[in-house]
């Protein structure tokens, strides 16, 4: 393992943001599945959510540039259970969703937990995940389609919360606990090793 490896490992985990996530409501498509791992490991997202359909399981194309490898996809048997456990971390959910009471995205403050909800493909996201968030947000348009593709507004949505979060100073310092990015950083350096002891049930040499 040579040293400058090791401080490109360090350097991207230092900048994961633990409290910055998105939770994929039935994209299954997986240019689109792999085009928004992508933009979420860009601005640092320490880990995605996705509600699969049921028979599904997400697969991912090289669109994702490999991103898939360093990027957890934390799958969630039903809408409730992903909005239970998000909640439970104190997140709060925004979803990508035309309604009368939809803000600019830009008005969002994403400096605060955030999870951003993207509903599938054609028919957004679903009524019960609407009511459940805690706000809805919209990317203005002005020609004569409704809306972007779901991999577009997912990179629309994180760039800004990227560009909050910088101004905010969120950058500048490692957001991990010392033992999460201890963690963290041998996985990604040594994942076969990694693998291998979380098979035989045994601590990290960390």
């Amino acid at each position: 393992m040579t040293e400058e490896r090791q401080s490109r490992v360090r350097a991207v985990l230092e900048k994961r943001q633990p409290d910055l996530t998105v939770l994929l409501e039935h994209v299954h498509k997986p240019h689109n599945l792999s085009a928004i791992l992508r933009s979420c490991d860009a601005v640092g997202v320490l880990e995605a959510h996705i509600v699969a359909l049921e028979g599904r399981p997400p697969t991912f194309n090289e669109t994702s540039a490999g991103s898939d490898k360093w990027l957890p996809l934390v799958s969630h048997e039903t809408t409730a259970l992903a909005f239970s456990s998000l909640k439970a971390r104190g997140f709060q959910v925004v979803a990508a969703h035309l309604s009368a009471e939809a803000l600019d995205y830009r008005e969002w403050d994403y400096t605060q937990p955030t999870a951003v909800l993207l509903g599938a493909e054609k028919w957004g996201v679903s009524s019960e995940a609407a009511q459940l968030c805690d706000a809805h947000i919209i990317i203005p348009m002005h020609g004569m389609v409704q809306s972007l593709n779901v991999s577009v507004a997912a990179a629309v949505v994180l760039f800004e919360a990227q560009r909050q979060r910088l101004e905010k100073g969120l950058y500048a310092g490692s957001r991990l606990t010392p033992s999460q990015l201890a963690k963290l950083e041998f996985e990604w350096l040594y994942p076969r090793e990694a693998e291998i002891l979380r098979e035989r049930n045994e601590p990290y040499p960390i």
